[in-house]
């Protein structure tokens, strides 16, 4: 009963971040906001390292591990998410990032040899790929070049996030995962906030709304160090398959919310783009499920 309940917070609190963010650019510029979001989540994280006394790394393959998959995960991946949600809406941008479990899988056919292209992933890849044609024909004729530009960004950031967590899994699993997190977003954060130096000026400027604080505690807070803890928590407790549905929920989740919240419309072609997405990742990740129940009934036979 309990991992249903924390499964269903995660559905929530992934489903509602991208509202979050929404809100949050209404009044800060991107790059800066997505740093200081993971300014105070890495802190916390360090702080659990801490109290738990978790020893750090000490290889460096280890430690070359954790700054690319920072630098992909939290950098690219989130830097390009802020900026082209500028330009979308919450509700698009987590149909568009729903996409990643399809790059993953596409990806993991190189690193991980047991996790080989099928003909149902072929399909599901297909599909995910037609759903993203169709919304960017549509941001294009709608709303314009910028909503285009902002719709690649988010697929370019899905893309870098898929492919950090295929070398997470091939060569991470023996890493404590709130010192990966910690150290991931620890690399990650310091590009963004560069950037936003450079580009946005002081965040002592900015504009802080009790919106924007709102939002960025939400997101730092409860968006980052609580999920991150909460997920491990899961993933230790239940298949992996049943974690792996909660990227089906969550876009449905910020669809509902962005239109509740905020009044966002999506035209009929962006949905249609939409559940061609989730229906590939739905074949994608059946799949896997198929895959990992064969391989527990082999070991029991064994």
């Amino acid at each position: 009963m309990r991992a249903l309940i924390v499964w269903l917070l995660l559905c929530l609190i992934w489903g509602s971040t991208w509202l979050f963010i929404k809100l949050g650019l209404e009044d800060l510029p991107p790059f800066t906001f997505a740093g200081i979001r993971f300014v105070i989540a890495a802190i916390i994280l360090l702080l659990i390292v801490a109290v738990r006394r978790t020893p750090m790394p000490r290889e460096l393959s280890d430690w070359r591990l954790m700054a690319t998959t920072g630098l992909l995960s939290f950098a690219l991946n989130y830097g390009l998410l802020f900026w082209g949600g500028q330009y979308v809406s919450s509700g698009l941008a987590a149909l568009l990032q729903a996409i990643i479990p399809a790059f993953g899988m596409v990806i993991a056919h190189r690193h991980l040899p047991g996790e080989r292209i099928t003909l149902t992933k072929i399909c599901g890849v297909l599909l995910g790929i037609a759903g993203v044609g169709v919304i960017f024909s549509d941001q294009l004729r709608i709303e314009g070049t910028f909503a285009l530009w902002g719709s690649a960004a988010i697929i370019v950031g899905a893309f870098g996030v898929a492919y950090a967590n295929v070398l997470v899994k091939a060569r991470g699993g023996h890493l404590d995962p709130a010192t990966l997190a910690a150290v991931q977003m620890c690399f990650g954060l310091v590009p963004l906030l560069i950037i936003g130096s450079l580009t946005e000026g002081s965040p002592l400027n900015f504009r802080w709304t009790p919106t924007a604080l709102l939002s960025l505690l939400y997101l730092a807070l409860v968006g980052s160090a609580l999920a991150f803890l909460l997920f491990y928590w899961l993933v230790k407790r239940v298949d992996v398959t049943k974690t792996m549905l909660i990227a089906l929920v969550t876009p449905l989740l910020a669809v509902m919310l962005g239109r509740l919240v905020l009044n966002e419309q999506l035209t009929w072609r962006a949905l249609a783009g939409g559940a061609c997405i989730i229906a590939g990742v739905t074949l994608i990740v059946m799949r896997s499920s198929k895959r990992e129940a064969e391989r527990e009934l082999q070991v029991v036979k064994q």
